[in-house]
């Protein structure tokens, strides 16, 4: 059976758990905060992100090119 704790220590115990429950929500919205933050993703990664654009926009080109040569 387990120890019997007082109301005093039961009180002690929950403001501790909220305490650490406090932090651990400060961190996790930082960490959302900067997971999401898509301009600091775009600024991190913008030469990849040009490089994808400009691949993107040949192939969509080439298909424009395509599609009008066989109308034609």
């Amino acid at each position: 059976m387990a120890a019997q704790r007082s109301p005093a220590e039961i009180r002690s115990s929950i403001e501790a758990n909220r305490r650490e429950l406090a932090v651990s929500v400060e961190r996790l919205r930082g960490e959302v905060t900067r997971i999401t933050d898509w301009r600091a993703h775009v600024e991190r990664h913008r030469p990849e992100i040009v490089a994808g654009a400009a691949v993107l926009g040949l192939i969509v080109g080439a298909r424009m090119l395509r599609r009008r040569r066989r109308r034609d």
